[in-house]
């Protein structure tokens, strides 16, 4: 027996034989083209199966977290520019397997100079290029094994669309390689509440069918082990599973200390499915603006936000205002390229360039919250300064809406907290990009996936400093990020003065729970014990 250690980032146990993912598929040697036509026509039907392909899957997701990420997916594979690259090698000569992996190569790097959000799509486009050249090679799409037995599922890393077709009642649990808190293995295993660690070196050593056990809490892997262990380990997850499912009614500690359980939405559709949360604590709004070389018009804004309204009906919602930028680029707002785009013109940033985007959202914001009688909250994301603060506040408040916040994505709004309060109604803390902006550390770097950990002590010290400005000022500190979703974690942020918490609709039960296990005076000594923790690993120990 022998035991690794990775990032856990979606709680659960899980145990059972270990099987790898598919492996892709070599290329060939170059071949000569003897009709440039064909080869282009080749290439590019290739290229439509996947994008068909990824529609259809899609189609079939459970989860609309999943079905989202797998249809902008497949507009990276419907790419004009795509297919333009790769007509024009094949044109110089290279054959339609080669001029596909060639494409996507530069389009790769052109990801990874770019940084920030187009760098986190690299493994999308990995996974675009290994599925277009097995079609094109005439060979199956690399996927999941389906062996017709629970198995824990390991990979260098995972793509959105290894995870449309998981069947968790085969797939009973997720090991990577790579990846970090905010990849999509770990966005997508909360979603579908599937046990897993990432980051985990030495896991693709494992062969295939040894039996192993995993504890997406803690990150710990034993491998090797006995029928007997495996058998333990379902038996405690078995019990775990039944005593969340007990657990009903608004999130609150034993002594009814309130913590309100949110959902974080992209779409109508999303807020239906969050049904049994007691509001909206994130609604992203920039699925909409994905792809469009024109803005959405008023009346087009108007329909997709009454949506989550109607769906909301007499519960909060909180919605962020447009979240894209030079790392998020959108195709109607011309923006010139950057050295650093995860530092440059984003989110409430872009309202300088272009105010009146901003201010055409507000007004159907506005006009959608008039016909619903949702509670409706806007906060703007990339907030660094008081002053930007009470500029967008003013603008919410103009434009008929009673409720404006901002997020605490960057180190400068943390430690200037209490003042910010005093000229917005509250904070929403967006836990992923605060530890990329506090450690330095880009999210997609796995070798620094560790500092992105949410049990960093400075990172809490930073929510903690949120936490005591609201209740300075008795005014509401949510969080929003990945970090919301980790029942264990979630007494430890109430110990803070966190006053919600939203995560996927799926996550709620567990976090309910570990909020319902204890006092609010248990989670304020538990809080402040992790505060002094000297890393993740110690910090866990202290709060469990």
């Amino acid at each position: 027996m022998a035991e690794l250690t990775g990032i856990g980032v979606s709680t659960g146990l899980a145990g059972g034989p270990l099987l790898r993912i598919a492996a892709v598929p070599a290329l060939p040697e170059p071949a000569p083209v003897a009709d440039t036509a064909a080869e282009v026509e080749k290439a590019f039907a290739a290229l439509a199966e996947v994008v068909t392909d990824l529609g259809r899957r899609a189609d079939r997701a459970k989860e609309a977290t999943v079905a989202e990420v797998l249809r902008a997916e497949a507009m990276m594979a419907d790419d004009p520019m795509l297919r333009e690259a790769v007509q024009e090698s094949i044109e110089g000569g290279t054959d339609a397997v080669h001029a596909i992996d060639a494409a996507f190569a530069t389009h790769r790097a052109a990801f990874e100079a770019a940084g920030g959000y187009l760098a986190e799509r690299v493994a999308d486009l990995d996974d675009l290029r290994d599925r277009a050249v097995a079609v094109c090679l005439g060979r199956p799409m690399p996927g999941v094994p389906q062996p017709g037995h629970p198995y824990v599922l390991a990979a260098r890393d995972l793509a959105p669309a290894d995870t449309a077709d998981l069947d968790p009642e085969q797939v009973v649990g997720l090991i990577t390689a790579d990846g970090g808190p905010t990849s999509h293995t770990a966005i997508l295993a909360r979603a579908l509440g599937l046990p897993a660690v990432v980051s985990c070196k030495g896991i693709l050593d494992v062969e295939d069918g040894t039996l192993v056990t995993l504890d997406g809490t803690t990150g710990r892997i034993e491998t090797g082990v006995s029928d007997e262990t495996v058998a333990s380990v379902k038996a405690q997850a078995a019990d775990a599973a039944k005593a969340i499912s007990g657990a009903t009614g608004p999130g609150q500690t034993s002594d009814g200390h309130a913590v309100a359980l949110l959902a974080n939405v992209g779409s109508g559709k999303d807020a239906v499915a969050a049904a049994g949360a007691e509001g909206v604590g994130l609604f992203r709004t920039e699925l909409l603006f994905l792809d469009r070389t024109r803005e959405p018009g008023l009346d087009e804004q108007v329909a997709a936000y009454r949506e989550v309204f109607a769906a909301m009906a007499g519960r909060r919602v909180v919605i962020r205002t447009l979240d894209a930028g030079a790392d998020k680029p959108l195709p109607f707002l011309h923006q010139d390229g950057e050295p650093n785009p995860a530092l440059g013109v984003r989110g409430l940033r872009i309202a300088r360039q272009r105010p009146e985007v901003l201010s055409t959202q507000l007004a159907a914001i506005a006009q959608a919250a008039i016909q619903t009688d949702a509670d409706v909250w806007v906060m703007a994301p990339m907030v660094s300064t008081v002053a930007e603060a009470a500029e967008f506040a003013a603008a919410v408040h103009a434009a008929g809406l009673p409720k404006a916040g901002v997020m605490i994505e960057v180190p400068a709004a943390a430690l200037r907290a209490e003042k910010l309060l005093g000229v917005v109604d509250f904070l929403s803390i967006g836990t992923n990009d605060l530890s990329q902006y506090t450690f330095a550390a880009d999210r997609q770097v796995g070798t620094l996936a560790e500092l992105l950990d949410p049990w960093q002590p400075a990172l809490l010290q930073l929510i903690a400093a949120c936490g005591e400005a609201g209740k300075a000022t008795g005014k509401s500190v949510g969080v929003c990020g990945e970090a919301a979703s980790d029942p264990a974690l979630a007494p430890v942020l109430a110990g803070l003065g966190i006053t919600s918490l939203s995560m996927s609709a799926r996550a709620l039960p567990a976090v309910r729970a570990s909020l319902a296990a204890r006092t609010l005076a248990e989670c304020e000594r538990i809080a402040a014990a992790v505060l002094d923790a000297e890393d993740p690993a110690q910090a866990r120990k202290l709060a469990s």
